[in-house]
């Protein structure tokens, strides 16, 4: 019988039918919210907190800490509770209840703050502590490492090595980075595709970065296009999911399926995968499907 550790990965592709008008190219979403935390992040998490506690790096005793918007920090909170490790999850204020809460039910501790800015600031200062320690997701190579190793090969095993085009929202960049580097080795010309929010647009799970604040895992030689995404189109695509296709997803789901469609349009063949980061349900007591 498999730990729930072992269910991390391996998630489905479901081709994209009803939406897609270009029959001369499948679109294929990757269920990311069927890890057990419900997104692409226990990937991401597993890996940061599995190779830092293999390194000796955690030290017993000490309280891991991390900045997040959600996602990360939900896996983040069920795999340190499944290494018996406290964690301090720090959040914007605006963030959804439901994820403040699922943190919170696995024992974490979440602390509000003002924006993700802020936020990052706060866990780089406690983290110089030697009663935490930092996991860093934004400059942590463990981050796209996971996805080397699992999302990239897991994508061209599934579509026989035919796909030709990878699309994934751009947060910490550690999906792109990742999936990038696995699917390049296998065939350069494969094209890699990153969402950012249009100016003005704020989009969970996408960033557009102040240049301060840019993840320092992010190598922009690794994304061959970068797509930007309103606000509006995805969150009009989340809803076009859930009603047309059956996929019950977040925004940055809608923001890459938008990309993934309007990237049908320009080709005469191919096939595309983009990431279906989440699950709609953390994102029931916000607007979005309101």
């Amino acid at each position: 019988m498999a730990e729930l550790i072992d269910l991390i990965g391996n998630t489905p592709l479901a081709e994209i039918k009803k939406l897609n008008t270009n029959a001369n190219v499948k679109i294929y979403a990757k269920l990311e919210g069927n890890n057990p935390g419900g997104s692409v992040k226990d990937r991401a998490s597993l890996n940061m907190i599995r190779s830092a506690i293999e390194r000796g790096e955690i030290k017993p005793g000490v309280k891991l800490i991390e900045a997040t918007s959600g996602n990360t920090g939900i896996a983040l909170a069920m795999i340190a509770r499944l290494f018996n490790l406290d964690i301090e999850l720090v959040m914007p204020a605006n963030s959804t209840r439901e994820r403040t809460l699922t943190m919170e039910a696995f024992g974490a501790k979440v602390t509000l703050l003002e924006n993700i800015e802020v936020c990052r600031d706060y866990a780089e200062d406690k983290g110089k502590s030697d009663n935490y320690f930092l996991l860093n997701q934004f400059a942590n190579s463990d981050n796209y490492m996971a996805h080397y190793k699992t999302t990239g090969p897991e994508i061209w095993h599934d579509t026989d090595g035919q796909i030709t085009h990878f699309v994934s929202a751009m947060g910490t960049t550690g999906t792109i980075m990742g999936t990038s580097r696995y699917l390049k080795e296998k065939n350069s010309d494969i094209q890699i595709i990153g969402c950012q929010p249009s100016e003005g647009s704020s989009i969970p799970g996408i960033r557009r970065w102040p240049e301060a604040y840019l993840p320092k895992i992010y190598d922009p030689s690794r994304v061959d296009r970068i797509m930007d995404i309103s606000e509006a189109e995805a969150t009009e695509m989340a809803r076009q999911l859930a009603k047309t296709e059956g996929i019950f997803a977040g925004m940055s789901t809608g923001g890459a399926c938008s990309a993934a469609l309007r990237l049908a349009q320009e080709l005469d063949q191919g096939t595309i995968v983009f990431i279906a980061c989440d699950r709609g349900d953390r994102y029931l007591s916000s607007e979005l499907f309101g």
